[in-house]
């Protein structure tokens, strides 16, 4: 999943150029083009990133409603799939009216009206875990796991699916994010990474024991820049490469370990090589 800000200020690629429709679809088109195009385009009209100031519900639908259309319009990108990266159930619905497929929401439907929202339009949905808003998720309250991050994110995660189910969402239609970095300080998200598939499997009422597909974004995220000493987003891409093989080859097989079905990414090529590399090296075949 390529992540695409149609923002002015997102922490790594936003661009006041970005707002603009015909430039972003410029934007675009070199990334759905490139022999190496992502299998989702993640498109958001507003920044989450800590203490950003949201902006109106107005401006996000006119930054992200338009681009969609003109995406859906282009008979080359007819078939790409899209998702929403939204809180907010107008500009989810606005969005998949548009021709977008997925929703994904970093604040796991907490929003009035999300889940609701996601069940009538019966699309695939991303449920994150998250804690508080931009302005409170970096306190220490909101990073305060008594039972463990793994264990609490795992038990969050199951509540909302639960609440999700009740609500009318489908169970094959869920996706989950364990919201690297989301109230999470930097030790919090590699621990939960390195247990990252733990929380695939919910027991939750309506959903029995089912295996929930992941999705991880970590890309360019502060706690890749403390490992590797880069303070500037956009030069974390070599952290990245290795959360990616990580995420996707665990080094430990087994029920608890399975690697993450989506990573949302800033670098798809880069990704897309590396977990390639990754599944080589650990590939069971045996040798000539």
């Amino acid at each position: 999943m390529a992540i695409f800000n149609a923002t002015p200020d997102s922490f790594s690629d936003g661009t006041p150029s970005h707002v603009d429709t015909e430039t972003a679809l410029s934007s675009i088109s070199e990334i759905l083009s490139s022999p190496h195009a992502p299998d989702i385009l993640d498109i958001g009209g507003m920044s989450t990133r800590p203490n950003s100031t949201p902006c109106t519900e107005e401006e996000e639908l006119s930054r992200v409603v338009p681009l969609i259309k003109a995406i859906r319009a282009d008979d080359r990108w007819s078939q790409v799939i899209l998702s929403i990266d939204t809180y907010r159930p107008s500009v989810a619905r606005a969005a998949i009216e548009a021709g977008a497929d997925v929703i994904n929401d970093v604040r796991g439907g907490r929003e009035e009206g999300m889940l609701e929202t996601m069940a009538e339009l019966g699309c695939p949905v991303i449920l994150m875990h998250s804690r508080g808003d931009s302005t409170t998720m970096t306190h220490a309250s909101s990073q305060s796991y008594p039972e463990g991050v793994v264990e609490g994110v795992r038990t969050e995660l199951g509540t909302i699916t639960e609440l999700a189910i009740k609500k009318g969402i489908r169970s094959w239609d869920i996706i989950l994010d364990p919201g690297i970095g989301f109230a999470k300080s930097p030790e919090q998200s590699v621990d939960l990474l390195k247990r990252v598939g733990e929380i695939s499997i919910l027991s939750t009422e309506g959903g029995g024991g089912w295996k929930y597909p992941i999705l991880v974004g970590a890309s360019r995220k502060g706690f890749v820049g403390k490992i590797t000493g880069r303070e500037v987003a956009g030069e974390r891409g070599w952290g990245d490469a290795v959360v990616n093989a990580f995420c996707t080859n665990p080094p430990v097989q087994g029920e608890d370990s399975s690697g993450v079905e989506i990573l949302r990414v800033h670098d798809w090529r880069g990704a897309r090589e590396s977990v390639k590399m990754a599944k080589a090296l650990r590939s069971n075949s045996e040798r000539s």
